[in-house]
């Protein structure tokens, strides 16, 4: 009992101390400001609706096929159930 006690704070010593390291090296807001400069002098202020319009454009793209290979196994589970119902009717 103690030892599993044990072994589960370590796992979320380890979790924490994860966190943190990762909470360490993330941007904070001046240099998110500062990055968001450093693009709109780049790119300029007219390219970046473009870069915006292509990137939403991606996603879309992305989502849809990630909806229509949901759907194909949903469709896939489906029909193997429904062949190992009629299989058990046969029985």
């Amino acid at each position: 009992m103690f030892a599993a006690l044990c072994a589960d704070k370590r796992k979320r010593d380890k979790k924490i101390n994860t966190m943190n390291f990762i909470l360490l090296f993330s941007p904070g807001p001046t240099e998110i400001i500062i990055i968001l400069i450093v693009i709109l002098l780049l790119f300029g202020g007219r390219k970046i609706p473009e870069l915006m319009r292509g990137l939403g454009k991606g996603m879309k793209e992305f989502k849809k096929a990630q909806k229509d290979l949901d759907e194909d196994e949903d469709d896939d589970n489906a029909s193997e159930k429904k062949a190992i119902d009629k299989e058990k009717k046969q029985e």
